[in-house]
This record gives structure tokens, sequence and C-alpha cells, in this order.
């Protein structure tokens, strides 16, 4: 059915368990991207990288450690999709890893803020708690993360205009995007609406 529209479905969520978010998270992943050839690499990235955004929602130590097991999964298949993606020469690649090294170092203290933010706003939804106050907050320092990550991007593309060939900066960027732009998706679907 071709010409038929795209129907969207508009769920409002009126409570939030944190760990039917992450399972939420795997799920959807799973069945967008089951069978597209193209994305099979990426779809073990995908289903845990929206993890990344949010590392604190283990809540006990064995699951806390069974997170880290997973974010660093998820790190090497991460690499594993750039490296698929990139199309680097032998130069090329001696002078892009340290560079995405230090990037995915420092976007993890970005994930690590996004996470506080997103489980300070959970804990006040469930709470019942959300003041004005708060959520003025709350949306400051979500507006100063968006801000931070915007900087970061530029000052690695830089970085690596200064090494590889601008169109594999370029596709780097746009690897990095689609990925936020996917983690990113699946917050906001997993996030209910201030009351």
């Amino acid at each position: 059915m071709s010409g038929e529209p795209t129907r969207y479905c508009v769920v409002v969520l009126t409570s939030w368990d944190r760990n039917k978010f992450v399972s939420d998270i795997k799920y959807r992943w799973l069945s967008i991207f089951k069978g597209e050839p193209k994305v099979k690499l990426i779809n073990a990235l995908i289903l845990c990288v929206a993890a990344l955004a949010v590392p604190a929602l283990a809540q006990d130590k064995p699951a806390d450690t069974n997170m880290q097991i997973l974010l660093d999964k998820v790190k090497a298949d991460k690499k594993l999709v750039v490296a698929a993606n990139m199309d680097l020469n032998e130069a090329e690649t001696k002078a892009f890893w340290p560079i995405y090294d230090a990037y995915q170092k420092d976007l993890q203290a970005i994930n690590d803020r996004l996470g506080k933010t997103i489980l300070a706003y959970a804990d006040a939804y469930n709470k019942k708690a959300l003041t004005d106050d708060l959520a003025k907050q709350l949306t400051n320092e979500a507006l100063a993360i968006d801000q931070d990550e915007i900087t970061l991007r530029k000052t690695y593309a830089a970085k690596l205009n200064g090494v590889l060939p601008a169109m594999k900066v370029a596709r780097y960027i746009q690897i990095e995007s689609k990925i936020r732009a996917a983690i990113r998706y699946d917050l906001a679907t997993g996030i209910p609406l201030v009351p």
C-alpha cells in the first residue's frame, strides 16, 4: 500500500516505570529495524545506545553491573558501525580513532548530565512533585546540555577537518547525528509530557 500515508499513534503516558522504559526502547528498535539489510549492523547499536543517554536507570548493584556490561558492549558495537561506514585508509584510520575516542569520552559526560536531568524529572513526575521552579531548572539544564552537545560536535568536527577530507568528516558527523537522533526519538517517546 505505497500510496497510503504513514499513521502515527500518540500515547499519553500517565505513569513512568524506568525499567519498562529501557525495555520499550529495546523492543521498539528491534521491531523497527528487523530484517532491513542495510541496517542490520546498526540494529544492535541502536537497540542499546539509548541506554547510553540514561546510564543511571539501574536501581540496584547487580543491575548496575549488568548496565556497565551493556554500556561497554554498546560502545564496542558503535565503534564497529562507525568503522564499517567510514571507509578510512590506513593513514586516516591512525588519525581518526584517537579523536573518535576522545569525542566519545566527552560525549559520555553530556550523556551523564542528560541522564541525571531525566532522572530528576522522572522522580518529580512520579512523586507528583514537579514545581514551576523545578520545571524551569530542568528546562534550563536540558537546553544547556543541547548547547554543550552542539559546541562539542563543532569542536571535534574542526579537529577531524585537520586530519580527514571534508567529505569523510561530514559522513562521520552524519553517522553520529543519526545515532543521536535515534536516541532522542526514543527518549521523547518514552518520557511523559509535563503535567
